[in-house]
């Protein structure tokens, strides 16, 4: 199983000055290939594989031109092409969006392979440097001193902060114990999430907390003229800011999959169509704020770890209109009604809790558990009525070793 470590790096001036050097190369290696590649296709009809664009770079370096591409490691260079020729597959299987140009204002990153970086004793050597590279090691779980990285990614954020990412074969970790539970989870706006328990988990809004600090130096940076050493630093004001609020959004979004991995060996959440949902302006803000996306990849990694089972419903499943306690499905129910009573039962509702209550049933009949597999009394439908099925539906299940 491969897992990274991400540390924080202390280059000195001549460390920064190779790195930096070998940004620039990469970022030119990638938009040179890929604009000979766009040409090739869209020109002549031709597809560009791996090799050609191989040949091409060493054709590159042999000219006056291009001659400095030399002077960096070339290993860094050789992974450019091999992550854009995985892009263009990962474009033309409908799994990504067509591979854009890199800039030089956005993170900057080099990936090495072992033959480019040795690892002694705690110590990391790069290619084309003299001394080890400083960093600082923040796992206390793992000796450093044992670790043997299979890559090495040294990168730049725009805020100007330096990183190192050791990417490490391991073994898989042995699952967690049964926790004799399971849960449905509704995402939302106002609350996060709001669980099958009746559990409901704030939306913290991190933007919108720092939205006024970030427009103030957003419209700083505007006033300064391009080019000027005082934009680059207000572009940084700026990058810090962003910097602030993606880390309290990850840390507020690992603590709640994790705990909520901890706690339940069956996690069922909905396939949200976030790109589609942040074409409506009014709410593009506060979707992309949430994190819906990242918080999704978390639970599935995190749950394939501990050994749990994660299902993933399908997007079109009724369950806000669906009663948990009789299965009476509603002709309509518009956003602005938080609360309803089934005209079946009788039952009286809260629109999120009774949506991760249906969630929880259909992914458990998705993943094929008995009801006595895992807990979540009262989620059981009972009577004839009962809601259509959760079509479509993906599963991302772990299955505990017998």
């Amino acid at each position: 199983m491969r897992t990274a470590y991400k540390c924080r790096a202390y280059p000195d001036p001549e460390q920064a000055a190779v790195f930096s050097r070998t940004f620039g190369c990469v970022r030119l290696v990638w938009n040179k290939t890929l604009t000979e590649r766009h040409a090739a296709y869209h020109q002549r009809g031709q597809k560009t594989s791996y090799r050609q664009t191989d040949a091409a770079l060493t054709a590159w370096k042999k000219t006056e031109d291009l001659a400095f591409l030399s002077e960096v490691s070339s290993v860094p260079l050789q992974q450019t092409l091999r992550h854009q020729h995985a892009a263009f597959a990962n474009f033309f299987a409908g799994r990504a969006k067509y591979p854009r140009f890199k800039t030089r204002s956005s993170r900057q990153s080099a990936h090495y392979t072992r033959s480019a970086f040795r690892m002694k004793d705690g110590e990391l050597s790069m290619a084309k440097t003299r001394a080890p590279l400083r960093f600082v090691w923040s796992f206390g779980d793992v000796e450093v001193s044992t670790l043997n990285p299979t890559m090495v990614v040294i990168s730049r954020d725009p805020d100007g902060r330096w990183y190192v990412t050791f990417a490490v074969d391991t073994d898989a970790p042995d699952p967690m114990d049964e926790a004799g539970h399971a849960i449905g989870i509704d995402l939302g706006i106002k609350d996060f999430a709001v669980t099958s328990d009746g559990e409901r988990i704030a939306n913290p809004r991190h933007l919108e907390r720092k939205a006024r600090n970030l427009a103030r130096y957003q419209r700083r940076m505007a006033r300064r003229e391009r080019g000027s050493a005082n934009r680059r630093k207000a572009k940084a004001k700026v990058a810090r800011a962003h910097r602030k609020v993606r880390n309290a959004r990850n840390d507020f979004l690992h603590r709640v999959s994790t705990n909520l991995v901890r706690r339940a060996d069956v996690i069922v959440i909905e396939d949200l169509a976030v790109a589609n949902m942040v074409k409506n302006r009014k709410l593009a803000r506060v979707i992309s704020d949430a994190g819906w996306g990242e918080f999704r990849r978390q639970l599935e990694y995190k749950a394939e770890r501990a050994g749990r089972t994660l299902v993933v419903i399908d997007r079109w499943y009724p369950s806000s209109k669906t009663c948990s306690a009789c299965g009476h499905l509603l002709a309509e129910l518009s956003l602005s009604t938080r609360h309803w009573t089934c005209p079946g039962c009788r039952t009286r509702h809260d629109r999120d809790i009774n949506a991760a209550k249906n969630i929880l049933a259909a992914g458990r009949a998705v993943a094929g558990h008995n009801p006595g597999d895992a807990c979540g009394a009262g989620v059981r439908r009972q009577g004839s009525s009962l809601p259509q099925p959760a079509l479509k539906q993906e599963t991302r299940a772990v299955r505990r070793p017998a």
